[in-house]
């Protein structure tokens, strides 16, 4: 049973990291016909901030609330993520599904793998 367990979780790992590597780059403006899908937005970060209850936004397209996207890192999964505030003028992608979230597209980020800079 252990073994089983082990080969199931590494089977979701696999299938996580190809799913990671084959996401289809879009363009900013692009995210908000891609709510649902598993996509990767490229763009110069604008704005990096923190909200009182320790959300991290990284907002892309300008600075909040003018901003295009944003990628969003909830409290619980913040130590994760090291030096966010060196993104700001850099060209970076991030991973995941794009939801919409007050009108704005976004990806939620679990894990540092999500981010690239390019």
């Amino acid at each position: 049973m252990r073994h089983l367990f082990q080969f199931i979780s590494a089977l979701g790992i696999a299938l996580f990291l190809t799913t990671f590597a084959n996401a289809e780059t879009i363009a900013l403006r692009e995210a908000a016909q891609n709510i649902g899908n598993y996509s990767t937005v490229e763009g110069v970060v604008s704005q990096v901030s923190k909200s009182r209850g320790g959300t991290t936004f990284i907002n892309f397209g300008g600075r909040f609330p003018n901003h295009v996207f944003y990628g969003v890192i909830f409290k619980k999964y913040a130590y994760k993520f090291q030096n966010l505030d060196g993104l700001v003028g850099k060209s970076v992608a991030i991973s995941g599904t794009i939801d919409l979230y007050k009108g704005k597209p976004q990806i939620i980020l679990f894990s540092p793998d999500q981010i690239a800079q390019r």
